[in-house]
């Protein structure tokens, strides 16, 4: 029974990490190469600033993305996922595939 409950505590925390929303819209932005905060931004309709960098600081603090600084006359900063974040790589491409299956495309509204 223990191991019901171990399974089921660890699967549970993993989509609340995962599943929170713009958390998968950014490791989907990590995953396609956009690694800088703007870029990340910029593939992300509707995410605010204060979001995108809440969400990141999260997934650095799990362990998921690395922020690196580097130092030019105009400091930039890049994310970039560690290996734990990578191994989320075929779970988010399958959400992708669900998605494009089961999902309709959003309206735009005018």
């Amino acid at each position: 029974m223990s191991d019901v409950h171990e399974v089921c505590g660890r699967f549970h925390a993993a989509i609340e990490l995962i599943g929170t929303r713009w958390t998968g819209a950014i490791l989907q932005a990590l995953l396609t190469g956009h690694h800088r905060y703007g870029e990340i931004k910029a593939v992300i309709p509707g995410v605010s600033d204060t979001m995108l960098s809440a969400r990141l600081r999260t997934l650095e603090s799990e362990g998921l993305v690395e922020r690196h600084v580097i130092p030019t006359s105009a400091v930039q900063v890049q994310y970039q996922l560690t290996e734990k974040g990578m191994d989320l790589a075929p779970v988010v491409a399958a959400v992708v595939t669900w998605a494009h299956k089961w999902i309709p495309v959003p309206v735009q509204s005018r």
